[in-house]
């Protein structure tokens, strides 16, 4: 683990950690497909960590990657991006989404996708909201791990996925 901070800021150092996450074998350095690396800040917003059905939606997408070859997949909520990023090492055409107004959330997903080799689109999206970036979106896969924490945001949510699906 590393903490990092500007002494001039006078705020508390920063918890940041890179989680590793093997597929296709055990965590050893010669069983397994492809593993994933995954900046996380514990300190921060919720999109800044690995929540548990992000492990286990990661699995079933690894699990199921002849599914996912050469198709269009949505990430909502993507936060860490584990997922996505899963989807786009077995041969998605991945869309990683997450609130538009966290700069470092979409900051980290990007730092997630350089780290790990992959090549996604990342966009700003407010559930409930109509922006022009997301009109041409139609993925065939929509994606999305523990991202109804907040029960209120769930009519929005239902409205942006029937959108997508259209």
């Amino acid at each position: 683990m590393e903490t990092s901070s500007d002494d001039s800021s006078g705020e508390a150092p920063r918890m940041t950690t890179t989680s590793r996450h093997y597929f296709g074998g055990d965590s050893s350095q010669l069983d397994h497909h492809f593993s994933v690396d995954i900046i996380e800040n514990v300190e921060e917003e919720y999109g800044m960590f690995v929540w548990p059905c992000s492990i286990v939606l990661s699995e079933y997408v690894w699990q199921q990657r002849f599914r996912f070859q050469g198709i269009s997949v949505l990430e909502l909520g993507a936060g860490t991006s584990l997922p996505g990023i899963v989807a786009a090492k077995v041969g998605s055409d991945v869309i990683l989404t997450d609130k538009s107004d966290n700069s470092e959330i979409l900051s980290n997903m990007r730092s997630i996708c350089d780290q790990n080799e992959v090549n996604c689109q990342i966009l700003g999206l407010n559930w409930g909201e109509w922006d022009s970036n997301i009109f041409d979106l139609h993925p065939k896969i929509i994606l999305g791990a523990d991202v109804l924490y907040d029960t209120a945001a769930k009519k929005e949510l239902d409205h942006n996925q029937a959108y997508l699906r259209a």
